[in-house]
């Protein structure tokens, strides 16, 4: 589904469009040119990255130009699929330093998947699948799909190794904020191990401090224009000692 001319969804499901698997988190497709980019993969329960892959084709776009998976962090519903990505594709994979050993062992206990499973988040069954990273991501870096240029920043709080990314597009300037800040200045704290208040602040007014018109989150609604504002809200609960309010 084209949202502009750099961006398409490919995937999401009941917290998003609902059109690739029920777990998966917006999986979005960054295009420039002949090049193309995933963020994130979806969790790849059996069939559902079948479904990314038709809606990426429905969209005029050979899945063969995608030369690169970039995983905002390593919770299940964002990675899951990324190895099945990898082998199908043949892509570049890319995470955060942190994030990548995690990948590569398919540490569940790292990502507090027994403890997801244990509440009923993901099916008893549900195992992650070990995936190979490429590129290890520190803040700074720079992500090039074709002329686009994509900033890495290092935003722990939701979890730690948590990633987002800026690049200025053909007509406006985005944020990729995954899990970081929802719309309404909503943010999604978890009763897990590495979820971090203090650094979950610090986060947000980080990438408060940065100019910006869309908001990519990883679920819920899209803002394409006045982005920053909810970026806003919720670094100004903060400066006020308190949290925003929880999705």
């Amino acid at each position: 589904m084209k949202l502009t001319e750099n961006v398409y969804v490919v995937g999401g499901g009941r917290f998003g469009f609902g059109i690739s698997g029920i777990l998966d988190c917006h999986v979005y497709l960054i295009k420039d040119g002949s090049e193309c980019a995933l963020i994130d993969a979806g969790l790849g329960l059996a069939g559902d990255f079948d479904k990314i892959l038709d809606n990426i084709r429905s969209d005029g776009i050979d899945p063969k130009t995608i030369r690169k998976l970039i995983a905002t962090h390593y919770h299940a519903d964002h990675i899951g699929a990324a190895q099945e990505a990898r082998q199908r594709l043949e892509l570049e994979v890319l995470t955060s330093k942190l994030a990548a050993p995690v990948m590569r062992e398919a540490n569940e206990q790292a990502i507090a998947l027994d403890v997801a499973k244990a509440a009923g988040f993901y099916p008893q069954d549900y195992h992650l699948s070990p995936c190979e990273v490429d590129r290890e991501l520190a803040e700074g870096d720079v992500i090039e799909v074709g002329d686009l240029a994509l900033r890495v920043w290092e935003t722990p709080g939701h979890c730690d190794g948590h990633l987002s990314f800026d690049f200025q597009g053909s007509d406006r300037k985005y944020l990729i904020g995954a899990d970081l800040v929802f719309w309404g200045g909503k943010i999604l704290l978890q009763n897990i191990h590495d979820c971090r208040i203090s650094a979950y602040g610090e986060s947000v007014e980080k990438i408060n401090r940065l100019e910006f018109d869309a908001l990519l989150p990883g679920h819920l609604q899209i803002s394409l224009w006045g982005g920053k504002e909810h970026v806003e809200k919720a670094a100004a609960a903060f400066r006020q000692l308190g949290v925003p309010p929880n999705i």
